[in-house]
């Protein structure tokens, strides 16, 4: 399948299912000029985590950086949704929804392409968070230095509120 940015995206299954909803996670792209990830562990279930990650409508009451957003239909692959986060607007589309093990979406911004993916992964006390982004285009090309230092501090700045978050409720 090929997007118009030119590359060809890999789809890698998730599951042991051969269900073709929903089973699979779009890959960051590794030879985006912009590649990311973090972990983080939590001490709370992948249930919890993930129902406060996947409320995307409430991201701005835990995530600073993010002034605005909004669902646009059901969560599940295919929906889209709309949010500001350090003054940019952003359009995301999910690619996998599979509760509670991985929710991933793309997003335009600015002549940028991100992928995001997120995974949950329970080790009995705590759950062990792992995420990880890709960006690409003129722009990310031309400041990647500069964007990737941002990207970077967001993405740990993001594991560490959902931590506070899930911990405390």
């Amino acid at each position: 399948m090929s997007r118009t940015l030119g590359y060809q995206i890999e789809l890698v299954d998730t599951t042991e299912s051969t269900s073709p909803k929903a089973k699979r996670m779009i890959e960051v792209n590794s030879k985006a000029p912009i590649l990311i990830s973090g972990q983080i562990q939590i001490a709370a279930p992948p249930d919890k985590v993930w129902s406060i990650l996947s409320d995307i409508d409430n991201w701005n009451t835990w995530l600073k950086m993010v002034s605005h957003s909004k669902l646009n239909g059901p969560l599940e692959p295919n929906t889209t949704f709309d949010w500001k986060a350090g003054g940019t607007r952003i359009h995301s589309r999910l690619h996998t929804v599979l509760p509670p093990q991985f929710i991933g979406w793309t997003g335009k911004a600015m002549n940028m392409l991100a992928i995001h993916n997120w995974k949950f992964v329970d080790n009995g006390k705590h759950t062990e968070v792992f995420v990880e982004e890709s960006m690409e285009g003129w722009l990310a090309r031309l400041f990647k230095s500069l964007l990737k230092k941002s990207l970077g501090k967001d993405m740990q700045l993001s594991l560490e509120l959902l931590k506070e978050t899930c911990e405390k409720k």
